[in-house]
Order: structure tokens, then C-alpha cells, then sequence
């Protein structure tokens, strides 16, 4: 499967703009970790576009992405692929073993966290978003609160990076592409 077919996958389900975006931004930081750790960039950016390709179709618990993963299967899409977006929900039973796996959910709640705090800068961009910023907004809990904090905090831990870091890496990824994410904002646009 290229990347194209996975973006036709994930445009055939998912109606929502920011879904779709959310996609692109899950993206941006797993691809980023895969050139940073030598792994395959197009699986692990196929992976990244997929997870939640079923949201609006199964969005509840444990639907998604149970229900999401044999319609993955007919489409062909390889099974490492198919493990990892399994694995991306803590209640899967799927344990979360390849860095693939690891990647994914650690950059999942954070792209949504990180794109959430874009929105309410200033300008709207991503490029005033910083790892102060995103440690400040994670203590408030009214702040995006279906963004689950305790995921972005042991998604770091089980990477093995520190949060700081791992926040300080996804917020370059998408401000690199702040363009595609529909995140410039204003000030630069």
C-alpha cells in the first residue's frame, strides 16, 4: 500500500476536516521519528494516517479501532500496520511491543494536544506553540479535555524520552509542516 491509497482510505471514511488533519498531524511527528530512528517512512506514515480512519464510524470504545481493523485486513493493509493502530488504544489487549507501536500512540493525544493549543495562540499557529506552552496547558484540565494527559505522559515513558523532549520533538515536526497542518496562522500566513 502507498501513502496515496492510505489517504484515499482515510478521505472514503472520514468526512471531518479536522479529523482528517489530525491524521496529517499524527503523521508529521511519526514520520519524524521514523527518519530520526532509520525505520521505513511509508509504512510508518501509512500507519500513522490510518489509526483512526473508523472514528466516525465506530466512535465509541471498543469499537474503534476493533471494528476498523478486518475492513483494514480486506483492503489488504499489512498486518504490522494493522497491530500498531490496534495497539494505539489501551484497550485492546494489543501490548504495545515494536517502536512503531510505541511511536504511535505516543504522538497520538499529543498531535491533537499540540494542534488544540495552535488554535488558541494569537496569530493560530503552530509556530508559537512551545514545550512551555503545552506543559502549562496540560495542568489545565477544562483545556481539551477529551485530550487524554496520562497518554501523552506514558507514551514519552515508553518511548524512553523524556516529555520535554518528546513534546519539544513533536512541536518542530509540525511547525516544520505548519503549511499542510493548516496550522501558519494568521501572523504568517
Amino acid at each position: 500500500m502507498t501513502r496515496e491509497q492510505a489517504w484515499e482510505i482515510v478521505c472514503e471514511f472520514i468526512q471531518s476536516e479536522s479529523l482528517r488533519k489530525h491524521a496529517l498531524a499524527v503523521e508529521t511527528c511519526v514520520i519524524a521519528y521514523a527518519r530520526k530512528l532509520g525505520e521505513d517512512e511509508q509504512k510508518w506514515s501509512i500507519t500513522a494516517l490510518l489509526h483512526d480512519f473508523d472514528w466516525e464510524i465506530h466512535p465509541q470504545a471498543p469499537d474503534h479501532p476493533m471494528k476498523g481493523e478486518p475492513m483494514l485486513a480486506q483492503r489488504g493493509v499489512d498486518e504490522e500496520i494493522r497491530r500498531a493502530i490496534l495497539s494505539h488504544a489501551n484497550y485492546s489487549g494489543v501490548p504495545r511491543v515494536s517502536p512503531l507501536e510505541k511511536v504511535l500512540y505516543a504522538c497520538d493525544e499529543l498531535a491533537g494536544f499540540i494542534t488544540a493549543i495552535s488554535y488558541v495562540k494569537p496569530s493560530r499557529s503552530v509556530l508559537e506553540v512551545d514545550v512551555a506552552s503545552v506543559k502549562k496547558k496540560m495542568k489545565d484540565k477544562a483545556f481539551a479535555r477529551t485530550v487524554n494527559r496520562q497518554d501523552i505522559v506514558e507514551g514519552a515513558e515508553e518511548l524512553g524520552v523524556p516529555l520535554e523532549e518528546h513534546i519539544a520533538f513533536c512541536v518542530k515536526a509540525m511547525q516544520d509542516r505548519a503549511e499542510e497542518l493548516g496550522l501558519r496562522g494568521a501572523a504568517q500566513a
